[in-house]
Order: C-alpha cells, then sequence, then structure tokens
C-alpha cells in the first residue's frame, strides 16, 4: 500500500490523485491529508521542501513533487496510460501539464498575496504580473485545448481550471467558454474530476 500526502485544495495533489484513478491505482494509494505548516508531522522528513503531494512507496522510499510521482505510477501501471509513448504526443502532453502548472504557480501566488499578506504589504503589481500570466495562458488553452486521448496535459490543465475555479470564482468562465465546454467533456470523461473536487 502506498500512501499519498496532500492537502484536498492542492492542484498539484488532486492531479496525483486524478492519475492514479486512470492508472486504476486508487485502491493501492492510502490517502493522508497533510497540514504543510505543522512542524511535528512527518512531512518535512519526507521532503525536506515540506511541500505536497509525496507519496510514500512500501519501501518507505519518498517521492514528490506531483509531477516525478505521475511519472512513476504511469511506469508502474506498465506506462503510456498517463504520458504516451509515441515521442511526439508525450511531449505535446508534458507541455500542457507545464502550461497548467504555471498557471496553478500563479494562481497560488495571487492566492498568498490576497489572503495571507496584510494589505498594506500586498503588492497590486505583482498581482497583476502573475494574472497575466494567468490570461496568457488561457489564451493559448482557448485556442488549443488538449486533444485526443486522456492524458497527463488534460489532467493537468482540468486541475488547473479547477482551482481557478475554487480560489477565484470560476471568473475564467465567462472569458473562455470554449474551455467551460472543454472541461465538461474531461468531468465526462474522467469521473474522479468531480470525486476530487471540494
Amino acid at each position: 500500500m502506498f500512501i499519498l500526502r496532500y492537502s484536498k485544495a492542492s492542484p498539484y495533489a488532486r492531479k496525483v490523485r486524478i492519475s492514479a484513478d486512470i492508472c486504476g491505482l486508487t485502491n493501492l494509494i492510502s490517502i493522508k491529508e497533510t497540514d504543510t505548516k505543522d512542524p511535528t508531522n512527518r512531512l518535512r522528513d519526507e521532503n525536506p521542501l515540506g511541500k505536497i503531494p509525496v507519496l510514500i512507496l512500501e519501501d518507505g522510499t519518498a517521492l514528490y513533487d506531483s509531477r516525478v510521482i505521475i511519472d512513476y505510477l504511469d511506469v508502474y501501471s506498465g506506462g503510456g496510460k498517463l504520458i504516451p509513448q509515441d515521442t511526439n504526443r508525450k511531449f505535446e502532453a508534458l507541455k500542457y501539464q507545464s502550461l497548467a502548472d504555471g498557471i496553478n504557480d500563479a494562481a497560488l501566488i495571487i492566492r498568498h498575496e490576497i489572503a495571507v499578506r496584510r494589505a498594506e504589504l500586498r503588492d497590486d503589481e505583482f498581482i497583476l504580473y502573475q494574472q497575466e500570466k494567468i490570461d496568457r495562458a488561457l489564451s493559448a488553452l482557448v485556442k488549443s485545448p488538449p486533444q485526443g486521448p486522456l492524458n497527463i496535459g488534460h489532467i493537468a490543465v482540468a486541475c488547473a481550471l479547477g482551482y481557478l475555479d475554487l480560489r477565484f470564482e470560476g471568473k475564467w468562465r465567462s472569458t473562455s467558454p470554449s474551455l467551460v465546454d472543454w472541461l465538461a467533456d474531461f468531468s465526462t470523461a474522467a469521473p474522479s474530476f468531480k470525486e476530487t473536487a471540494l
């Protein structure tokens, strides 16, 4: 049995959970919600960065971050379920994953500035700088969303859009209606997307 340390709100952990489901490995993974701010939990021993998700293998080996975990899950399940084996499709899927993770990175920074930093210390220009990254990425996805058989590119993009829904009231939906349709199709194809929603 593997252990997945995660947070319900983390788009990266959600990406791992959906990937595990698509690989047919959900029943082999024990989910452990983890508070990254708690110095008494084992997370910092398992990942010196103190970040989630972390996958603990049966021999105690800790794997992190989400990209490494997903690569492991794909190999463990026989390969080609998450990361295409065809070279062109592989790097297209990984490119989408990178774009989606960039959306998450920028969104998490904005969330921190707004929800954690004291108002007098908030940097509105920095928030705008991060928002512009998200806007450009969404524009690119509107023009060319992930297509073809489900892979890590689809999963990552869906989780990024889900995080924008969670933290920013789905404001992206009004400017990107074609992505709304794309996400609805993904949700039908991958039921674990709804199952992992907050």
